[in-house]
């Protein structure tokens, strides 16, 4: 996937996932079947996944190398990628203490969600100032899926938030998620 499509997709997914969000009844947002993470939760989840990334995309490429060193691999496909988390997560893979959301009010929605919207427009903006050969050079640590080049993670990212728009669904239907 190509820088454009990347941007695009980020946009499209995270813009479909607040939407969602914002279209849920209060009752809903707070809905919690199986001590699984509310609506609210699930947004916050993403925010604290969102900005590290963001974050990095602000670092210039030296110090990127410097801290987190460079890829001695090419990048995994997106459907690679999606492969290998889903299967670290039905080995029992959760998110880590700081990626675990706090209880969220309804009268935190909006402002998460525009919280998540800005970084989102932000991240998109940001891989402009990356080639494509970056995307595959530069690498960061996943707290689950290990070192990722900066393509992978954008990839994550995508599917990340589709995967979390799937849980507040399953949540809202009370199926195990």
């Amino acid at each position: 996937m190509k820088k454009s499509e990347i941007q695009q997709r980020l946009q499209e997914n995270h813009h479909r996932f607040i939407k969602q969000i914002m279209d849920l009844p209060e009752a809903d947002f707070l809905k919690s079947t199986n001590g699984k993470w509310t609506a609210g939760q699930q947004l916050d989840h993403l925010v604290k996944a969102v900005n590290p990334v963001n974050l990095a995309l602000l670092l210039p490429g030296f110090l990127l190398k410097i801290v987190f060193g460079k890829a001695n691999r090419a990048s995994r496909s997106y459907d690679a990628l999606v492969e290998k988390y889903q299967s670290k997560l039905a080995a029992g893979g959760k998110a880590s203490a700081p990626f675990i959301p706090k209880p969220v009010a309804v009268g935190d929605r909006e402002k998460l969600s525009k919280r998540l919207h800005a970084l989102t427009a932000s991240m998109v903006h940001r891989i402009n100032s990356f080639s494509e050969a970056q995307l595959d050079t530069f690498i960061l640590p996943h707290p689950l899926l290990g070192k990722l080049t900066f393509r992978e993670m954008l990839y994550f990212t995508i599917y990340h938030a589709e995967h979390h728009e799937k849980q507040v669904l399953k949540n809202l239907e009370n199926q195990p998620v």
